[in-house]
């Protein structure tokens, strides 16, 4: 019991993703590691702004390519209301281009969507605990 008592409350994490097979997909795989709790599924930039806003999450899982606002505009709002609001830009994309706009609008991290299952647990925690 004391061991439990110990380990930290679990990462809060909002993903932002407008690919719902991916999306539940990608929770079931976070929900596996006890670190970490997904508290919302934003399926637009512009819900990822709302939920960010209603959830306080620790981190924002947010992909680039999405309807209402993309993933870049959608930071840049977050960040505008939380300064050290934790986004981790999670993308198809590896395009240079795409990889400089995310770092300006405030993003902390950059993962590829072909390397989740390598990465992306492990960034999140160290993201969460740099923020």
């Amino acid at each position: 019991m004391e061991a439990a008592a110990a380990m930290p409350p679990p990462i809060r994490v909002l993903l932002a993703d407008d690919h719902k097979l991916f999306a539940e997909a990608l929770t079931a795989m976070l929900e596996g590691d006890e670190r970490i709790h997904v508290v919302g599924h934003a399926r637009d930039g512009g819900e990822a702004v709302e939920l960010a806003r209603e959830l306080a999450p620790d981190v924002v899982l947010m992909d680039l390519d999405m309807p209402v606002l993309d993933g870049v505009e959608a930071t840049r709002q977050i960040r505008a209301e939380r300064e050290h609001a934790c986004v981790v830009m999670l993308t198809g994309s590896n395009s240079r281009a795409d990889v400089d706009r995310a770092r300006r609008a405030g993003v902390a991290a950059y993962v590829t969507k072909d390397r989740i299952a390598a990465e992306l647990i492990e960034k999140i925690v160290a993201t969460s605990a740099g923020c």
